[in-house]
């Protein structure tokens, strides 16, 4: 071929194999192995000029066929909501601890609150032959996931249950949390309390919406409809539930946020306003002691749901569980200012 016409060169070129380093050293690819391998049966002085080959190459081992002859990949995946939201990092890192010290690699994806998707990632995240899978799920039929559990594939759902599937899955307290939150409320004085929460259909949503009933029952308090708000947590819909609580005769007095996205819009909202309004927020979020007041939180242990979903997924993996159960762990009130506000009127 003429030289204007030669195909240009791969930009990454081609990884160094066990063959190269070995024409390099001088050796048997069997030579290679033992020392890539940590195995016995090779003097020191080749060792030396295998590992020198390995280093000027750059060469690195290819784990996936050795773990593969074992029956397992090393890897599992997860499936979160939102990888940019902060509720989701902890819980990853989490994860991700346990996965190390197991001797295994993490793979994560975000579903983007899309049933689809989840189911795709999922399931891709299965074709690529992962061990297990931690799954917060966006839909509620996993159904999908049974020929991948009874394949072999361990399985823990965490923040929200499985729909219509038999599978283990780690839960915060959220309607026992949210119930303590507004009965905090009460306490102060408050019987005009709104709620603002995420789509309805969302598990946590509607265990939150739930402990915001019952707690108001509990006070003999009738709920107006006016004072609840489901929906998506972009900023214009919280905005507009949260002004139009806190406009009219009889605005409520009091909010309970239904989750850290929705608190930081009803913040600004509250900020906006003459009249000081008490808040209590489900989740913690940063910054929230540094602000005037503080911000009341109900907190949940985002890190402790990680690491309590990746234990019990290791020890399906080790054949050590009976079966399937629903772990709750519970939450706390930390108060900060913001939820002892007390009535304006």
């Amino acid at each position: 071929m003429p030289e204007t016409q030669r195909r240009p060169e791969s930009r990454y070129g081609n990884r160094p194999t066990m063959k190269d380093v070995a024409a390099r050293a001088g050796v048997g690819l069997k030579t290679v192995s033992r020392v890539v391998n940590g195995e016995p049966g090779v003097t020191p002085e080749t060792e030396r000029r295998v590992q020198e080959s390995i280093d000027a190459l750059g060469f690195r081992r290819n784990d996936s066929a050795r773990v593969l002859r074992k029956g397992r990949t090393a890897t599992i995946g997860l499936v979160l909501e939102d990888l940019a939201d902060p509720f989701y990092g902890p819980l990853s890192r989490a994860v991700e601890e346990v996965a190390r010290a197991h001797g295994a690699l993490l793979i994560n994806g975000s579903s983007a609150e899309d049933p689809e998707r989840e189911q795709e990632l999922a399931l891709a995240l299965c074709a690529r032959r992962v061990d297990g899978l931690v799954v917060i799920p966006a839909g509620d039929d996993h159904r999908y996931l049974e020929p991948e559990v009874r394949a072999g594939v361990a399985t823990v759902f965490v923040d929200r249950p499985a729909g219509r599937i038999d599978a283990d899955c780690v839960l915060s307290d959220n309607f026992g949390g949210a119930r303590a939150g507004v009965a905090h409320l009460v306490a102060q004085g408050h019987r005009r309390i709104g709620f603002i929460g995420d789509m309805p259909r969302i598990h946590t949503a509607a265990e939150r919406l739930r402990g915001y009933r019952a707690a108001m029952e509990d006070a003999g308090i009738p709920v107006a409809d006016a004072w609840m708000s489901l929906g998506a947590t972009d900023p214009a819909r919280v905005r507009r539930a949260a002004e139009e609580m806190l406009s009219g005769a009889a605005p409520v007095t009091a909010v309970f946020s239904g989750n850290n996205r929705v608190t930081v819009t009803v913040i600004r909202v509250l900020a906006e306003q003459v009249r000081r309004t008490a808040l209590v927020a489900f989740d913690d979020l940063e910054l929230a002691d540094l602000l005037q007041p503080g911000v009341t939180v109900v907190a949940q242990d985002a890190a402790a749901l990680g690491r309590t979903a990746a234990e019990r997924l290791f020890r399906q993996l080790d054949g050590t569980l009976l079966g399937p159960e629903r772990i709750e762990l519970p939450t706390r009130l930390i108060t900060r200012g913001s939820g002892e506000l007390p009535p304006a009127d």
